[in-house]
């Protein structure tokens, strides 16, 4: 299916690997000039190679740290009028006990999925209104629609963007702009690899052995977790043309785990 997106430009933050990867090369599928920014020169130079080589897009890399107020200028520098922006970051870690959870984890986790990407929204509505065209598409998480102990730095401000961008959702659909969210729950990501991994390791088992006892633990219908490029591709969905008529929307993506109707 043609999303008929080809030539747009667009925005990925934190696309040198994981489900900013996925969507990233999504994209580029669909013949989009790609601008992909992470904090990494290596994975990120080496992503951008292999994602042109395959897809023959136009891609560009943009070392910096999206979450940083030096980052943000440097990427809206180099692309300040993307037609598509995707927002994601590294996903903070798992929590224990709640009272454990320092203010300071709390204030880094809101100005990194909160503050950071509704920064980023502000600046790229401008263009995408004056064109009349615009999609923005955040890769958030499961856990802003199902709260979860052990994901108190991820879920709550996560829950907060989904918030804002259904309120300003009425204000972009006119202009032919619509902001959406993904919210996935597993999948094979690195930063999932850097959860489990020392788990596995200090529960003697495999990463493969140790998702599984994840996957057992709590109770995925699916079976396993989700694959980043699927993921991507749903985002690619949501950047598409024809999805002009879906905005202020949060879809869940988690393997049939969430227990809602809606």
């Amino acid at each position: 299916m043609d999303l008929r997106i080809a030539g747009r430009k667009a925005l990925v933050n934190g696309g040198s690997a994981g489900m900013g990867r996925g969507a990233a090369l999504a994209l580029a599928r669909e013949g989009a000039e790609v601008f992909f920014s992470a904090r990494g020169a290596e994975r990120l130079e080496a992503t951008c190679t292999a994602i042109a080589a395959e897809t023959g897009a136009k891609v560009h890399a943009i070392i910096a740290d999206h979450a940083s107020d030096v980052g943000r200028a440097a990427i809206l520098a180099a692309c300040p009028d993307p037609d598509i922006f995707v927002a994601t970051c590294a996903p903070p870690p798992f929590t224990g006990d709640f009272r454990d959870v320092s203010r300071e984890a709390l204030a880094q986790a809101v100005a990194t999925a909160l503050l950071s990407p509704i920064d980023y929204i502000k600046a790229v509505t401008v263009p995408m209104v004056e064109r009349r065209w615009g999609r923005i598409v955040n890769i958030s998480t499961g856990a802003a629609k199902y709260p979860a102990a052990m994901r108190v730095l991820s879920g709550p401000p996560r829950a907060a963007l989904a918030n804002y961008c259904h309120a300003i959702s009425k204000e972009l659909a006119p202009h032919n702009v619509t902001i959406n969210s993904v919210l996935p729950g597993m999948h094979h990501t690195p930063g999932i690899e850097e959860v489990l991994g020392p788990r596995a390791a200090a529960n003697g088992r495999s990463y493969d052995e140790e998702v599984a006892a994840f996957v057992k633990a709590v109770r995925i219908p699916a079976g396993r977790f989700g694959d980043a490029e699927d993921l991507g591709a749903l985002v690619a969905m949501f950047c598409s043309d024809q999805a002009s008529y879906v905005t202020g929307q949060s879809l869940v993506v988690d393997g049939g785990i969430g227990t809602s109707t809606f």
